[in-house]
């Protein structure tokens, strides 16, 4: 049966997540469960969860747990990666040190120079993980759920030898489920196109039977002014097409929002809710540990997480369609072609298929190319080690340069490489 690989198994909530899908498949229910985290305690906390459960359930998937990725990952089927590297004190410094220059950021893993830097200390390790699985895994293929998901995959593809690399993500199928709700019409019922680049897709087509449903989401706009206090709102009333992210989220990707203090209090952006979320799963952490320390165990709830709906598609043939970050090639013809784009994907026993999309409206594909300026920088200063991309990509970031000139930019981003050092690459550390 499948090897599966969860790389960064310390999460525990997102891996607890994903076995519940996993492991109630009956076609999985004989899979290896293969648990990787460079946190030793973590890791026990992840086997004795999956043992847990696997036991809970009566079926006879084996488990094992290893420290050292490269046997963790040998001769995988699939590979899931969900690390975060630096971990909390990381973060922190993600956002103390752009707010003692006066920027805000929400969330800070996505784009932003928060975004910037979560993507400079994660690509030297998923380079390392796309070198692993070219050696010990070729056929494998990467799921990965890490941020920022414009940077993760483009880094693998271009980084390594390892090409098969697909970022999954929420946020396309979820906006799809709240457009159909809001609109009142079964989600079955509505035809959708959603794609673009993620944390920044947009739903292109959104239609039941040849009746447009944007014109009944603008008859609910008008008649609630509380609507247009969202900046996802905002965003598709200038745009013409509804973007997936959240409103939180969304505003750090653009200059309008959170550089001005009374249009944070306008669309209520909750400035540093992230911080308040790691601290709820810290939290849940400890409850999920003392919990199996006692014997109770944890709850087993499926979740439909994509890259289990994806994995249990490629075993069994059964056809899905999932939103999917691949390397462009042409997906998206007015994008990069290099790029990391968001794009409906068929899913069976040959993989994951990009659909081919075409042209993006001209508005949004401009937008999107605000937003892989930054990424394509920052993939660059990755992989090259080069310094001066960084600044390129901090100069270009639409909050960024909102908010700060030039020269202080610079000395933001010469504090952010002081304060991560060894997380960082060396050229970028070394090349001042």
């Amino acid at each position: 049966m499948a090897r599966i690989v969860l790389v960064g198994a310390g999460s525990i909530t997102f891996a607890k997540n994903l076995l519940s899908d996993l492991l109630t498949f009956p076609e999985l229910s004989e899979s290896a469960i293969v648990l990787h985290d460079i946190d030793a305690a973590r890791l026990d906390t992840a086997a004795a969860m999956a043992k847990w459960m696997v036991a809970e359930l009566g079926i006879g998937a084996t488990v094992e747990a290893y420290a050292d990725r490269r046997a963790a990952v040998e001769g995988a089927d699939y590979v899931i990666n969900e690390i975060a590297v630096g971990g909390l004190e990381a973060v922190k410094r993600d956002f103390e040190i752009p707010a003692a220059y006066g920027v805000r950021q929400t969330i800070a893993d996505t784009l932003g120079i928060g975004g910037i830097f979560r993507a400079l200390r994660t690509i030297p390790v998923m380079v390392g993980i796309g070198n692993d699985l070219a050696e010990l895994a070729p056929a494998a293929t990467l799921f990965t759920y890490t941020n920022p998901m414009s940077m993760i995959p483009w880094s693998v593809y271009a980084g390594t030898p390892f090409k098969n690399v697909v970022g999954v993500c929420h946020a396309a199928r979820d906006t799809q489920k709240t457009l159909a709700r809001m609109v009142g019409v079964p989600e079955e019922e509505v035809s959708f196109l959603t794609a673009g680049v993620n944390h920044q897709a947009f739903v292109l087509r959104f239609e039941r039977n040849g009746e447009n449903l944007y014109d009944r989401l603008d008859e609910l706009i008008a008649a609630d002014p509380e609507l247009s206090r969202r900046v996802r709102v905002e965003v598709y009333r200038n745009f013409g097409y509804f973007p997936t992210e959240s409103s939180e989220h969304g505003s750090e990707y653009l200059p309008w929002f959170l550089a001005h203090e009374e249009e944070v209090a306008r669309y209520r952006i909750p400035v540093g809710v992230y911080l308040e979320w790691l601290a709820d799963g810290f939290e849940e952490y400890a409850t999920y540990k003392r919990s199996l320390e006692e014997g109770r165990g944890v709850p087993i709830e499926r979740g439909e997480e994509l890259a289990s709906l994806a994995i249990h598609s490629m075993e069994t043939g059964t056809r899905r369609m999932i939103h999917g970050n691949v390397r462009n090639g042409g997906l998206i013809s007015n994008l990069p072609q290099e790029a990391t784009v968001e794009v409906p994907c068929h899913v069976d026993r040959a993989g994951v298929q990009p659909v081919c999309v075409g042209e993006l409206p001209a508005q949004v594909a401009a937008l999107n190319r605000t937003f892989l300026n930054v990424s394509e920088l920052t993939v660059k200063a990755a992989l090259e080690g080069r310094r001066d991309h960084v600044y390129q990509a901090a100069l270009l970031d639409p909050n960024t340069a909102a908010t700060l000139p030039v020269r202080r930019i610079r000395e933001l981003v010469d504090d952010l490489i002081a304060a991560h050092g060894e997380l960082l690459p060396e050229g970028i550390r070394n090349n001042v």
